[in-house]
Formats: C-alpha cells, sequence, structure tokens
C-alpha cells in the first residue's frame, strides 16, 4: 500500500498511530513484472519502474583511459 510514511492514516498530519480514521483508496494498479497490486491512498507520487539493462552495463574505460558511456 502507497501511503504517507508519518502515520497509518493517509492525513500527514494526522501522527503516529490514530484512532478512528477512513483510509480512501485512490487507485488500484496492476505491477505483473513484481506480481502484485499496489493500492494507492491518499495524495501519493509513485517513482517509475527501473529498464530491463542497467545503465552501468553501457559504461565503460576505453584504451586511452577515458570513461565512456556515461551520457
Amino acid at each position: 500500500m502507497a501511503k504517507t510514511q508519518y502515520s497509518f492514516s493517509t492525513d500527514p498530519f494526522l501522527k503516529g498511530r490514530p484512532k478512528n480514521f477512513d483510509i480512501p483508496l485512490r487507485d488500484v494498479e496492476l505491477r505483473a513484472g513484481a506480481s502484485f497490486l499496489l493500492v494507492l491512498t491518499g495524495n501519493i507520487l509513485t517513482m517509475p519502474g527501473l529498464g530491463k539493462v542497467p545503465a552501468a552495463e553501457a559504461i565503460d574505460v576505453d584504451g586511452d583511459g577515458h570513461i565512456v558511456g556515461l551520457f
């Protein structure tokens, strides 16, 4: 479940373990590659997933000792 990290609720002003609150479900997304459902609550932003090939695989050092593939 994606929600604020400061509370069990979706209200960032209700700190810790508040009582008698509702959790509004905004959306449910399928994360097929990870084989799970992601439940979005409140005003939460998610980060994009990573590519299948890490960018580090394109980085190398050429014969003159220069780093290539960074940009």
